[in-house]
Protein backbone atom coordinates (compact mmCIF):
# COMPACT_ATOMS: atom_id res chain seq x y z
CA UNK A 1 0.00 0.00 0.00
CA UNK A 2 1.33 3.45 -0.72
CA UNK A 3 1.87 6.03 2.07
CA UNK A 4 -0.10 8.02 3.21
CA UNK A 5 0.76 12.14 2.28
CA UNK A 6 -1.06 14.89 4.65
CA UNK A 7 -0.78 18.26 3.60
CA UNK A 8 -1.93 21.01 6.00
CA UNK A 9 -3.65 24.13 4.24
CA UNK A 10 -4.93 25.61 7.13
CA UNK A 11 -4.66 25.79 10.63
CA UNK A 12 -1.51 24.77 13.32
CA UNK A 13 -2.57 21.32 14.26
CA UNK A 14 -0.24 19.79 16.36
CA UNK A 15 1.77 16.20 15.98
CA UNK A 16 -1.28 14.18 18.27
CA UNK A 17 -4.05 15.84 16.19
CA UNK A 18 -2.13 15.65 12.75
CA UNK A 19 -1.28 11.58 13.90
CA UNK A 20 -5.04 11.46 14.84
CA UNK A 21 -6.04 12.25 11.64
CA UNK A 22 -4.03 10.16 9.46
CA UNK A 23 -4.72 7.36 11.73
CA UNK A 24 -8.20 7.72 10.68
CA UNK A 25 -8.16 8.64 7.28
CA UNK A 26 -5.92 5.34 6.77
CA UNK A 27 -7.98 3.42 8.26
CA UNK A 28 -11.55 4.44 6.40
CA UNK A 29 -9.17 3.66 3.30
CA UNK A 30 -7.86 0.41 4.73
CA UNK A 31 -11.47 -0.66 5.38
CA UNK A 32 -12.56 0.84 2.09
CA UNK A 33 -10.40 -1.49 -0.03
CA UNK A 34 -11.03 -4.69 1.69
CA UNK A 35 -15.13 -4.23 1.42
CA UNK A 36 -14.31 -3.32 -2.24
CA UNK A 37 -15.34 -5.80 -4.38
CA UNK A 38 -15.66 -7.23 -7.84
CA UNK A 39 -18.74 -8.70 -9.09
CA UNK A 40 -18.19 -12.69 -9.79
CA UNK A 41 -18.14 -13.69 -13.39
CA UNK A 42 -19.85 -16.33 -14.02
CA UNK A 43 -17.46 -19.30 -15.70
CA UNK A 44 -18.99 -20.08 -19.17
CA UNK A 45 -19.61 -23.82 -19.58
CA UNK A 46 -17.94 -26.19 -21.73
CA UNK A 47 -21.02 -26.43 -24.62
CA UNK A 48 -21.39 -22.40 -24.27
CA UNK A 49 -17.81 -22.28 -25.04
CA UNK A 50 -17.92 -24.98 -28.08
CA UNK A 51 -21.46 -23.84 -29.12
CA UNK A 52 -21.15 -21.91 -32.65
CA UNK A 53 -23.92 -18.83 -32.70
CA UNK A 54 -27.51 -19.73 -34.38
CA UNK A 55 -27.32 -18.66 -38.20
CA UNK A 56 -30.13 -16.54 -40.05
CA UNK A 57 -33.57 -18.35 -41.02
CA UNK A 58 -32.84 -19.80 -44.77
CA UNK A 59 -35.54 -17.67 -46.93
CA UNK A 60 -38.32 -20.32 -48.27
CA UNK A 61 -39.68 -17.99 -50.27
CA UNK A 62 -37.06 -17.21 -52.41
CA UNK A 63 -36.47 -20.73 -54.50
CA UNK A 64 -33.55 -22.08 -56.31
CA UNK A 65 -34.03 -18.89 -58.71
CA UNK A 66 -30.53 -18.28 -57.52
CA UNK A 67 -28.94 -21.07 -58.45
CA UNK A 68 -26.69 -21.30 -61.14
CA UNK A 69 -25.09 -24.57 -60.99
Amino acid sequence: MPPVVAEVVRGTPTEEELAAAIVVVTESYVREVAEATVPDVAARSRWELSARGLRTPLDRGAGWHGFTG
